[in-house]
């Protein structure tokens, strides 16, 4: 494999993509991203498609949520799990084995989510919805989880922002936590995408363009997998900032412990229209799906994705290579792509 930064031109940027509304996006989100101008010039000269691999970081500890699986399946494994040391959704090695294994990066999202109790109205300590969004989160600045993102950041991965779950449409909540996070990295952040995928179009672009990140991957569904908003990026602002769509959710796929076949009949669908189409495909793996003992099939279906991915030609890396304003950082990114024994590029658009 090898490092490739070759780029087409972006003079079609400006050309708008005209596809089939979706109904996995909300009507007003469908008819606003219409008219947008996308980025179609990204690819390197010699890839088919982009696969752009993402983690959001939610929840890297288990804990009390062990007893509310416990409650709903496998009683003894899930209480055994909340009492042992173990912590079976801690994954970052893990992750970062098999990308390496497959000569890949990724970008992870890094969350700061409010405390129910020291952030949050009064009225919201009652409501069990906001226990689960706002209990058993974890400190970014804790000792192992600051050690975690140097580590990642030094190694070639891209270490992003996972806006809290009521940050889409507060600016003065998304840049403290942008802050935090860069303070803990060390360094500046280029993108990310908003817990839960709440969005409000257009003012979560805006402020994500007005705390200084180059762009957001939060458009998508979490229940149905495909090309919704089209097969390019977007320029919402006809400028630099882009928005990466999101094609597959894990969780959004057929289950791979019980229907392997389906869950890889999708993906290779949507590999084969992404690269028909010289599209930029973006997928989330959240990091305690690569737990074998709970989410069965997940890991390898990932580590499959990446491989055909690979095979039908496809670039591969965290979205933050292919912004324009990415070319310091790329130096020291590993981005690689690899080169297929016997492929024909498919046609697109």
């Amino acid at each position: 494999m090898s490092e490739t930064t070759a780029r087409r031109s972006h003079a079609d940027s400006r050309v708008t993509e005209t596809h089939p509304r979706s109904s996995a996006l909300p009507a007003s989100t469908a008819e606003f991203i219409d008219d947008l101008p996308r980025a179609r010039g990204l690819l390197p000269d010699d890839a088919t498609f982009a696969l752009c691999l993402t983690h959001d970081v939610d929840r890297p500890y288990k804990g009390i949520r062990s007893f509310y699986y416990a409650a709903r399946e496998r009683p003894t494994y899930h209480l055994r799990t909340a009492l042992s040391s173990a912590n079976p959704y801690w994954q970052f090695e893990d992750i970062m084995a098999l990308e390496d294994d497959l000569g890949v990066r990724s970008a992870f999202y890094f969350l700061n989510e409010q405390h129910l109790l020291a952030d949050r109205p009064i009225g919201e300590w009652v409501s069990p919805t906001h226990w689960v969004q706002h209990l058993g989160r974890y400190d970014v600045t804790a000792s192992e989880l600051v050690d975690v993102i140097r580590d990642l950041a030094d190694s070639g991965w891209e270490v992003g922002l996972h806006g809290s779950y009521h940050s889409a449409d507060d600016l003065l909540r998304l840049h403290e936590e942008k802050t935090l996070l860069e303070d803990v990295l060390g360094g500046p952040i280029t993108g990310g995408r908003q817990h839960y995928l709440n969005l409000t179009v257009p003012e979560t672009w805006q402020y994500h363009r007005a705390i200084g990140l180059s762009y957001d991957a939060t458009l998508g569904s979490s229940t149905e997998c495909g090309f919704h908003a089209g097969y390019h990026p977007l320029r919402p602002f006809d400028d630099d900032f882009l928005v990466f769509p999101l094609t597959i959710m894990e969780q959004a796929l057929p289950d791979p412990a019980s229907d392997l076949e389906a869950a890889r009949e999708t993906c290779e669908r949507l590999l084969q229209e992404a690269a028909a189409n010289g599209a930029a495909m973006t997928v989330l793996w959240h990091p305690r799906y690569f737990n074998e003992r709970e989410f069965p099939g997940y890991r390898g279906l990932y580590r499959w994705l990446i491989e055909r991915a690979a095979d039908l030609g496809a670039w591969i890396g965290p979205p933050r290579a292919l912004c324009a304003d990415d070319e310091g950082g790329r130096s020291k990114q590993v981005v690689q792509r690899r080169q297929p024994a016997n492929s024909t590029s498919p046609t697109r658009d």
